[in-house]
């Protein structure tokens, strides 16, 4: 019998019993299960991608992406969410620190520049829909909506998660569950970043010189 297990016969004697007196998980699980996450979403992005790629010139009679997008503006989103990647990172530093009300005012800064992403983003496709431009209108249109809509969908659970993981910062200070969880978020963030550019310049940009 070794010290991780016990042996105990039940009441009925039906037969004898193993299990664990200690928690067995192993070394950074979580930061390697949460990889494993990112990849999964790496696929689908990359299924979204292709399939705008083949449907992205079927217009179906109606606009194309040079007469309905309006490149400023997402511009300016753009500029909103890679600076929250550089605030998320300086929450990040200030976690490594131990400094607790700098990281949740890092934190807060990040979660405001979301909100603003996100704000822009459905003032966008308000306007589109507003012109009779939602995502029935073309194939264009219909993968455009999913591709960039599925990304803003990431970008809400995100900023949730963050409000989330700010409450637990707050009550319980920067424990090594906590930090975990920032390292974890802190991916999954960055991640979104890239996903942006790609669109940034795949969908927007090429379609404006369509």
């Amino acid at each position: 019998m070794t010290a991780a297990t016990n042996l105990r016969r039940p009441a009925d004697r039906t037969g004898f019993q193993f299990y664990l007196t200690e928690e067995r998980h192993p070394e950074n699980g979580t930061l390697l299960g949460f990889w494993i996450y990112l990849m999964s979403d790496c696929l689908i992005f990359a299924v979204l991608f292709a399939t705008f790629a083949v449907l992205g010139r079927n217009y179906a009679g109606g606009p194309s992406g040079a007469e309905i997008f309006r490149l400023p503006m997402v511009a300016m989103n753009t500029a909103l969410l890679l600076f929250s990647s550089i605030t998320y990172g300086m929450a990040m530093v200030a976690a490594q620190s131990r400094r607790v009300k700098e990281t949740l005012s890092w934190l807060a800064v990040t979660g405001l520049l979301g909100c603003g992403f996100l704000g822009l983003e459905l003032t966008e496709f308000a306007h589109l829909v507003g012109e009779g431009n939602g995502p029935q209108r073309s194939a264009f249109l219909s993968s455009f909506f999913t591709l960039v809509g599925t990304h803003g969908l990431h970008v809400t659970f995100g900023v949730i998660w963050l409000a989330v993981l700010m409450t637990q910062v707050a009550r319980r200070g920067l424990s090594e569950t906590n930090h975990r969880r920032l390292t974890c978020l802190s991916m999954f963030w960055h991640f979104l970043d890239v996903v942006w550019i790609g669109v940034f310049s795949f969908v927007y940009l090429l379609g404006d010189l369509s």
